[in-house]
């Protein structure tokens, strides 16, 4: 590998980790508190309204694989950046251009995280 391909995997490695987890945690935090007003706020309401945020929760742990295993991660953070897509913006009505960005944002990190790794498994 040469070291011009150790910069650039590198830098997709840093890109792909914490851009997903600035996404994520900022994400998950949201949907965490978000709808809590509506089962009265407080505690209670952010535990009532936790499973709004399970899908952020998912894909929190996906990264975390991806931090040790960078292509099975990056591809499963394809796959559910890929998933959240047809989710959030093809079912339904409800379609939003902001959700758009973020879901294909997560795709894109993914595919940062299985480019690093192949340009890391390139041979010298």
């Amino acid at each position: 590998m040469s070291n011009q391909q150790l910069k650039a995997a590198n830098i997709l490695r840093g890109i792909g980790r914490y851009g997903l987890l600035t996404v994520c945690t900022t994400v998950f935090i949201f949907s965490l508190v978000s709808g809590a007003e509506t089962y009265g706020g407080g505690m209670e309401g952010i535990i009532k309204n936790s499973p709004n945020s399970l899908p952020w929760l998912l894909l929190l742990g996906a990264l975390f694989i991806a931090w040790k295993r960078e292509f099975i991660g990056g591809s499963i953070i394809v796959i559910l950046g890929a998933s959240l897509y047809l989710f959030f913006n093809c079912i339904g009505t409800n379609h939003f251009a902001a959700t758009d960005l973020l879901t294909l944002i997560i795709v894109l990190l993914g595919i940062c995280f299985i480019t690093s790794w192949y340009l890391r498994k390139q041979p010298t």
